[in-house]
């Protein structure tokens, strides 16, 4: 009886999971999101990063940016979610991914907050600062040695640039171009 009522739940939870990524049915999302609220709670409260990330923001925002996360791949059609075991897998790698991009930016504050140079931010460590200076001689103006530093140095995403210092950048596409660009730029120096 009990696995009766699992499946049953499982299909209806999936099937509000079709509906929401071929018709973008919000009341079927609403339904979905918060029949899975209590779970992706309790692996809140389990996650080792909870406490010092819930310095920073609510237990409902990492929720919520779960689910958002989620609902991005599920209506894009980026994942297929076929079971709701996979489906699970992937809001709880959405938790895991919020819990650790505010961890990531929070330890580095001022690196994000403040136009920081990377030799400021660097000084005293001498091998990233020769490293740096092999990327620097690679990249072909400030803007681009700029972006190279809050991407690999500082671990920061696209998106992440643009909220984080929206004076300096404005488009994540662009943000997303100039990285393919950094990128190719330094897999060139890597070529024998």
């Amino acid at each position: 009886m009990r696995q009766d009522v699992n499946e049953t739940l499982e299909v209806s939870r999936l099937e509000l999971l079709h509906r929401v990524s071929t018709h973008n049915d919000l009341e079927a999302w609403a339904a979905f999101q918060q029949s899975l609220e209590e779970t992706v709670l309790t692996w809140l409260h389990e996650h080792p990063g909870r406490e010092a990330a819930c310095h920073m923001h609510s237990e409902r925002y990492f929720v919520a940016q779960a689910f958002e996360r989620l609902q991005q791949i599920v209506v894009q059609k980026q994942v297929a979610c076929e079971t709701l075991s996979k489906v699970l897998m992937y809001l709880r790698a959405s938790l895991n991914g919020a819990i650790l991009e505010t961890l990531r930016v929070c330890s580095r504050p001022g690196a994000v907050c403040e136009h920081v140079s990377a030799e400021q931010d660097l000084q005293g460590n001498l091998q990233s600062l020769e490293i740096w200076s092999r990327v620097q001689a690679r990249l072909s103006s400030e803007y681009e040695r700029r972006l190279a530093y809050l991407l690999y140095h500082c671990g920061l995403g696209p998106a992440e640039i643009v909220r984080y210092c929206p004076q300096e950048w404005s488009d994540v596409h662009e943000v997303a171009r100039l990285r393919r660009i950094i990128l190719e730029r330094l897999m060139k120096g890597l070529e024998l």
